[in-house]
């Protein structure tokens, strides 16, 4: 057993070998701890839970392990569907040794996928085994996923969308992701504190992972942390709650979700997502002239153009111009 060697912070740590990479490079894990016999027994506890499942790179036990090493790393929503993916797809991949896993035999198991599953989760399920395999073998695959359908979907005018939930509890998070295209995680993460000045600051997002919820104090992307300038509208809804109330919206988001499905159905209006509500935003930027570099900017999605300029000029004359003109054409919808 590797032993712990100290540290000049007063710390232990241990560098474990742990295998070799696909190119036959040593890997090593670190684990510290405050004493030396506490950073043994972590490397110890990972060697013994490990070793079997890598000696015999079993690929279901080789994701367990891909998993584990990234849990402190990627996002609570990414890890579980990683952990989704291990229990539901390629199941009969699961059980076999890497090595043993051919061209042929990933094709069929990608094959039986597509007839049961969306091109999209084949390709997210594939994604994970992949980066398995390619840590694992020498062998370099060949496969074809797949092809990914667009779906196209009849929208709701904005003013029926404005008509159906004006007034009721769910106003408040379908105008923020209607007006103003935040994601349900952000309109949950979002507090009183995080305005200043009538300017809303995306600094957190609460997501739902294994039934309740982990605040992130990071947002999904770069281009997720952004600011936006409230509309007056907005504003005086988020005036009208309880000054003890810092949450901007405390309901659950499979509660908004069910709620709003239930007007569209009670409307007799085709169904759409929650989520489908930043398509309309979307939309409505595109109807206005809205240029893409400001669409993107508010709506928080990621381009090459946006990450090379991230925050760049975000109340410059030009973007509080296209601010008013989209607030100007909600506002028109509540006269």
């Amino acid at each position: 057993m590797a032993k712990a060697s100290k540290l000049p912070s007063g710390s232990w740590r241990v560098n474990q070998y742990i295998g070799k990479d696909a190119a036959g490079k040593k890997i090593f894990k670190s684990f510290t701890a405050p004493t030396k016999k506490e950073a043994e027994y972590l490397a110890a506890e990972y060697v013994l839970k490990n070793k079997t499942m890598v000696d015999r790179k079993i690929l279901g036990s080789l994701i367990d392990v891909y998993i584990r090493d990234r849990e402190n790393i990627l996002s609570p929503t990414t890890i579980q569907g990683y952990q989704k993916i291990r229990r539901n797809n390629f199941q009969s991949l699961m059980d076999l040794p890497v090595d043993k896993i051919d061209n042929q035999m990933l094709q069929r198991a990608i094959n039986w996928e597509a007839m049961n599953h969306s091109p999209k989760t084949v390709a997210n399920a594939y994604g994970l085994i992949s980066s398995v395999l390619k840590q694992n073998t020498y062998y370099r695959y060949n496969v074809t996923l797949p092809k990914k359908q667009k779906k196209m979907k009849n929208l709701p005018e904005p003013a029926v969308i404005v008509e159906l939930v004006k007034g009721t509890d769910i106003e408040l998070p379908c105008l923020l992701a209607m007006w103003l295209s935040f994601r349900m995680s952000e309109i949950k993460g979002f507090r009183k504190s995080d305005i200043i000045d009538g300017v809303i600051t995306v600094n957190n997002t609460l997501v739902y992972v294994d039934k309740r919820y982990i605040l992130k104090p990071n947002p999904k992307t770069p281009e997720s942390r952004r600011k936006m300038r409230l509309p007056e509208y907005i504003l005086s809804l988020i005036d009208a709650l309880p000054p003890e109330q810092e949450y901007l919206v405390t309901m659950s988001g499979q509660s908004i979700y069910k709620r709003f499905s239930r007007l569209l159905e009670k409307n007799q209006i085709p169904h759409i997502t929650f989520h489908d509500l930043r398509s309309v935003n979307a939309s409505v930027m595109h109807m206005l002239g809205v240029p893409d570099k400001y669409a993107m900017e508010r709506g928080g999605w990621e381009t090459d153009v946006i990450l090379r300029n991230v925050y760049q000029q975000t109340f410059s004359s030009e973007r509080l111009e296209v601010d008013k003109k989209i607030d100007d054409y909600f506002s028109r919808l509540f006269v």
